[in-house]
């Protein structure tokens, strides 16, 4: 991994103390979505470690709204391959699958359309952020129900003390910055 290009990645991430709620250190990703340069960089790290790791054997790259879809474009475009939403329920046309997942207080559910891939299709999974692992782990579950193999989840950002990356089980994972 290029130190320089992690650097300027690095410093393009905001800290905000108690936002959105009093005790909460909030990493914002807004300068970095500004730069070009940053932004770029962070795609070209992303896509070496798919590369480096999986070399050809990945089909599509898959993304969770909103996060997902501000770097999950991108890294597919860099690895010359497709894109695959993930949404919130009721945002997709056509037959879909869904799954839930649980939030403070109460749940969520994501879906993906029913011929978004086929059975034995290689994905990876790319967020913004990875914190408690619950919509990272729907979103594997969801690819699971389409037969799709799950070869690596990446992250921008990873919030090492809230545990996300126990949640994925053996789903390999891999975050550029890692913050308490």
């Amino acid at each position: 991994m290029s130190e320089p290009e992690l650097q300027l990645v690095a410093r393009r991430i905001r800290t905000f103390p108690d936002f959105p709620i009093p005790g909460v250190l909030f990493r914002d990703i807004s300068p970095l979505l500004k730069d070009p340069e940053s932004f770029r960089a962070c795609i070209r790290l992303l896509a070496s470690h798919l590369k480096t790791a999986h070399g050809g054997k990945i089909d599509y790259i898959a993304g969770q709204c909103p996060p997902g879809f501000l770097f999950g474009p991108s890294l597919a475009q860099e690895l010359g391959l497709g894109f695959v939403l993930i949404r919130k329920r009721g945002k997709l046309p056509g037959p879909t699958v869904s799954a839930s997942y649980a939030l403070e207080y109460g749940k969520a559910e994501l879906e993906i359309q029913k011929d978004a891939l086929e059975p034995g299709q290689k994905v990876a999974v790319v967020d913004d952020l990875l914190a408690t692992g619950g919509t990272m782990c729907t979103a594997c579950e969801l690819l699971g129900q389409l037969g799709a193999e799950v070869l690596e989840c990446v992250t921008l950002v990873e919030l090492t003390s809230l545990k996300g990356r126990e949640k994925l089980g053996s789903v390999p994972f891999f975050s550029l910055l890692q913050y308490e």
